[in-house]
């Protein structure tokens, strides 16, 4: 459980280069705001800092110069408009999204209403780490999954219906890893080549490729910053449900091994990631998927 020392120890609460002043960072699940949000912010930010507001790399709003001493009042504006202070210390921070399959014509899953749902079981649980958590609607990875501490992708496996494929080339055009083949006046897949975006399926005119098996892979971590480093894959599923225990799982095991002070992805195989990963895989694969309890905030 957080222990809550008050507005002014909150992660989301950011000393500026000059000490006498503070910037607020806003929590935004999925980087969603209402408009009706939008406003209330554009109003606090007038009245309590300069009128200006920033966007940040993790699709957070935030409020620069603040003076220390109205951040009781902050929060609670804040909190009445349904935009709470955010986070950025050693805990899980907001979670990113594309815009997933509400308005890409690339996307394989629904990603904004997935990260919602992480969200609302874990965002703000204190850890030994950082944890930045970030969804991808498709391999394109707009969202830098694989640079995250977590990253979920969404991808789908092409299934060719044989017999019936006219040879047009259409999907060999829309590949961009030239998986694809026209032989013998056929598709053919390089497997090895594929990358299971679902582009080729989209791209049949004649509705002839299906999506034979849309899932989500999950990664674990990976960092930006100086030295950037891509996760390690973990494994994949096939529901949200399946992901959001995956995720617990991943949460609970860095809670209990991994050490302050360094980042996941320079320790990952000091707490045994390699054993950590086949548990989880037996588990996904005996069907087991506890439902994930709400953390304390």
């Amino acid at each position: 459980m957080r222990t809550d020392f008050g507005i002014h120890m909150r992660g989301g609460v950011i000393t500026e280069r000059d000490a006498d002043f503070c910037t607020i960072r806003i929590r935004a699940p999925a980087g969603v705001y209402s408009v009706e949000q939008l406003r209330g912010i554009a109003t606090i930010a007038k009245k309590y800092s300069t009128g200006a507001v920033h966007c940040t790399t993790r699709q957070t709003l935030e409020i620069p110069h603040v003076n220390p001493a109205q951040l009781k009042k902050i929060e609670k504006a804040l909190a009445k408009n349904e935009t709470p202070v955010g986070s950025e210390k050693d805990e899980i921070v907001n979670i990113i999204a594309c815009p997933g399959i509400e308005r890409c014509k690339f996307a394989n899953i629904d990603t904004i209403g997935l990260a919602k749902k992480i969200d609302h079981q874990l965002f703000g649980k204190e850890m030994p780490v950082k944890m930045r958590i970030a969804l991808s609607g498709c391999p394109n990875a707009c969202t830098s999954p694989m640079l995250n501490e977590i990253g979920v992708i969404g991808r789908v496996r092409p299934l060719r219906t044989p017999g019936l494929c006219t040879g047009c080339g259409s999907c060999v055009q829309f590949c961009k890893e030239k998986a694809i083949v026209i032989r013998n006046g056929i598709s053919e897949l390089k497997d090895e080549k594929c990358v299971e975006c679902g582009v080729c399926v989209q791209s049949c005119h004649f509705d002839l490729l299906k999506a034979e098996h849309r899932h989500y892979l999950i990664t674990v971590g990976g960092r930006r910053g100086r030295h950037p480093k891509i996760g390690r894959q973990l494994l994949t599923v096939e529901t949200e449900e399946q992901v959001l225990f995956a995720i617990q799982k991943i949460v609970d095991w860095v809670y209990r091994r991994a050490w302050s002070g360094r980042l996941l992805s320079e320790q990952l195989d000091e707490i045994n990631f390699e054993k950590f990963r086949q548990d989880i895989e037996k588990q996904i694969a005996a069907g087991v998927t506890n439902p994930v309890k709400k953390s304390s905030p």
